[in-house]
């Protein structure tokens, strides 16, 4: 019923015409090229690939990561307070010199005869710590997108996982109040239901999941719930899906059907503006299944061990070894141009196209930031 109370409900009867599949009605909006933005994707070695992917708006990943291991030899990642604001600065160092890139300040700066805006973005409040004063202080150097945790939890809020999920803390909540005033969007990927629910309720600003897949397709706590799909839409948000295959099917191989019915079910589930494209790998695609020709039978090994502690740790979603790693057809410097073409095929109409692509996004960004 929550639905029926949304603005979102409005468009309850939209998802059908994209799932009958009717004849595409536009091409890029009848004005050239579509805009194409990605919901997360990180800076490439080759600042030429970001004319050659087309992109026109990203949420960039910054941060880097420490590994750390449990007494146990559990693999953890963390992201320091030093090592992050080190890495925003060479961030912003390198897209300032690149021609094709500029770091966005706000979403009104996008403009695609710029170039590409990039809207940085840390995978975690680690950094943070318990100084809410930092998120001022990195906002001073250019950060636009906040995620509360990844994985496990932090100071701030619950992970997806944990064996107990959590939610907001008190610190969570004080610091969603910090990225509402200085306009920072929050970003619940990576969090439990509970942390998604209670920043849906408490933030004053749209919130999203920038990246992930459904949990109804795929039953793992990595992906978001129907309920948190709502959640997030009924505030204007949006929910991005990913490119990585072991939480979009469950079958042995992957193909971009299984990315379409995940696209397919957040609008089902929150309406056509819910929804968008993230990637969650370098934008030239997951760099040793690229070496590999794409390979996912040889590719998946490097996520195994990762795996299988989670599985020891008793975890729900990884009983059973995943069998690939990315759709061949999406792991490769063309992807949203592939995208694109898998939607038309699919039968939606342009303008739903048109809003998958990038323009729910450009809303989202220019609404917020």
């Amino acid at each position: 019923m929550d639905l029926l109370l949304s603005r979102r409900a409005l468009l309850a009867a939209i998802p059908a015409l994209a799932v009958s599949g009717c004849a595409s009605i536009s091409s890029g909006g009848g004005n050239g090229p579509r805009f194409y933005a990605d919901g997360l994707s990180f800076l490439p070695d080759d600042m030429e690939e970001i004319t050659a992917s087309g992109l026109k708006a990203m949420i960039c990943d910054v941060s880097t990561v420490e590994e750390v291991r449990d007494p146990d030899g559990t693999p953890r990642y963390r992201r320091t307070f030093a090592a992050n604001d080190k890495a925003i600065d060479e961030a912003a160092a390198r897209i300032a010199a690149t021609p094709s890139a500029f770091v966005a300040n706000r979403g009104a700066d996008i403009d695609p005869s710029r170039g590409c805006a990039m809207f940085l973005q840390f995978q975690s409040a680690e950094p943070m710590g318990t100084d809410l004063g930092r998120v001022e202080y990195f906002h001073r150097k250019g950060l636009r997108v906040l995620q509360f945790t990844h994985h496990n939890n932090t100071l701030w809020a619950g992970g997806c996982l944990e064996l107990a999920p959590s939610g907001l803390t008190a610190l969570g909540y004080e610091g969603l109040a910090e990225l509402n005033r200085l306009h920072i969007l929050p970003d619940v990927a990576h969090g439990s239901e509970r942390t998604m629910l209670d920043a849906a309720q408490a933030s004053t600003s749209p919130i999203v999941m920038s990246h992930g897949a459904c949990r109804a397709l795929v039953d793992h706590p990595r992906c978001i719930t129907d309920r948190a799909i709502r959640a997030i839409a009924d505030r204007g948000g949006l929910v991005g899906i990913f490119m990585m295959s072991f939480w979009l099917t469950t079958d042995p191989t992957p193909h971009p059907d299984h990315w379409v019915a995940h696209v397919r079910h957040v609008i089902n589930k929150g309406g056509l503006e819910a929804v968008g494209i993230a990637n969650d790998f370098p934008m030239a695609g997951q760099a040793n299944l690229v070496r590999l020709g794409n390979d996912n039978r040889r590719g998946v090994e490097e996520y195994l061990e990762w795996w299988r502690a989670m599985r020891r740790l008793g975890l729900p979603g990884f009983a059973k070894d995943p069998e690939h790693v990315v759709i061949p057809a999406f792991n490769q410097i063309n992807r949203m141009a592939t995208i694109e073409q898998t939607l038309e095929r699919a039968g939606f109409p342009g303008r739903h196209i048109d809003r998958i692509m990038g323009e729910n996004w450009k809303q989202i960004l220019r609404s917020y930031t």
